[in-house]
């Protein structure tokens, strides 16, 4: 029996022990290694698995990290009086998690980011909102100058917790080509 930590109480514990037999069966998968070009089709959508709450925190810290010096981002008195009246996430911010939550899905492979286009902030960010996105596959081809490599577009969209949708924009990455001996 043990001790639960908080409560005092006596919880049961159940042991199981594995037979030599039971590993012999025992199959090892792999964890997640992510997507290469062959994987990605025009038009799947990906709906990325971890959302993200904003804090004033975050917002504070990245701004001064970032040395912006728009004081809307880390002023309450400042972002009180503004026409939101509160302090603006730094939209920066919200691309940068949005961006990161793209990558368990589209980019963990990536060799390289190759550009950003049509970043677009339809909706006001607050701290306290949690930010969740996806992502689209609109384009891809083989690279020309890199025989093993491809080069997917992707659209990615955030939306706060009330599915407004908070950023939108296109990134186009290169990513490894699928080795032959890859099923």
């Amino acid at each position: 029996m043990a001790t639960g930590a908080r409560s005092g109480e006596t919880l049961a514990t159940t042991t199981t022990n594995i037979t030599a037999e039971d590993k012999a069966s025992m199959v090892v998968k792999p964890g997640w290694t992510g997507r290469l070009y062959d994987d990605f089709d025009i038009g799947d959508v990906y709906k990325h698995p971890l959302g993200r709450t904003i804090t004033e925190t975050d917002n504070t810290w990245f701004t001064l990290l970032t040395q912006n010096t728009a004081e809307q981002h880390f002023n309450a008195e400042v972002g009180r009086a503004s026409e939101f009246g509160d302090s603006l996430v730094n939209s920066a911010l919200t691309l940068a998690i949005a961006a990161g939550q793209s990558v368990i899905d589209t980019s963990f492979n990536a060799i390289a980011n190759l550009g950003w286009d049509n970043i677009k902030l339809p909706h006001p960010v607050f701290a306290g909102d949690t930010i969740r996105s996806e992502s689209t596959v609109t384009a891809k081809r083989k690279s020309h100058s890199r025989p093993n490599a491809g080069i997917v577009t992707i659209e990615t969209r955030a939306f706060n917790q009330k599915d407004a949708e908070v950023l939108s924009y296109t990134r186009t990455f290169m990513v490894p080509i699928m080795p032959a001996d890859r099923p």
